[in-house]
């Protein structure tokens, strides 16, 4: 119940009033807390399959609820919750990519990835190109090209969100960019 008052103020509900999923849920409520995976499922399913490049996708995904539900106590409704959702998936995935040692690698690796990209498939599908493309990116780059140019994020907030200098960002956006170009055209 302590969850449940950090979550919301209770007194500021009408009597009568059925609490949101988010309260109920941070309130220990199974089925609130289900009602909110299945609306919130499908986007961040989306954000976690184009951030990690395809790879452990589900896993990740249920990595995210897992720890909404470890954290959802700590949602003070400053924000929407979408958006601390949003937030929360995004810090998953950095922090898996942080743990691998591929992740070191990211901002080293040489032009020879330029060679590791087919050209465009004979498909007509533009997004399966598309999707393909993005999961050949390296780590780093894909993963800035998702939070600039998909998600709309900033090169500061980047920056922050990935431990690197917003100048580097900007090159990894730009890398990712080009490489997309050489792919699809």
């Amino acid at each position: 119940m302590e969850a449940l008052a950090l979550h919301a103020d209770l007194e500021s509900v009408p009597a009568g009033e059925p609490l949101s999923d988010v309260a109920r849920a941070a309130g220990g409520d199974v089925r609130a807390f289900e009602q909110l995976y299945r609306t919130h499922l499908p986007r961040v399913h989306s954000l976690v399959r184009r951030m990690a490049g395809g790879r452990d996708t589900d896993e990740l995904t249920q990595d995210v609820f897992v720890r909404v539900w470890q954290k959802l106590g700590t949602f003070r409704g400053d924000s929407s919750f979408t958006t601390w959702l949003h937030r929360l998936a995004v810090n998953v995935v950095i922090e898996r990519f942080r743990t691998e040692t591929a992740r070191r690698q990211r901002l080293h690796d040489g032009e020879e990835i330029f060679e590791t990209l087919s050209g465009p498939s004979q498909s007509r599908d533009l997004p399966m190109d598309f999707e393909a493309a993005l999961e050949k990116l390296p780590d780093g780059a894909r993963e800035v090209f998702v939070l600039h140019d998909v998600e709309g994020y900033k090169h500061h907030e980047i920056g922050t969100l990935l431990g690197i200098a917003p100048g580097t960002s900007k090159a990894q956006l730009h890398r990712a960019r080009m490489m997309l170009r050489r792919h699809l055209t």
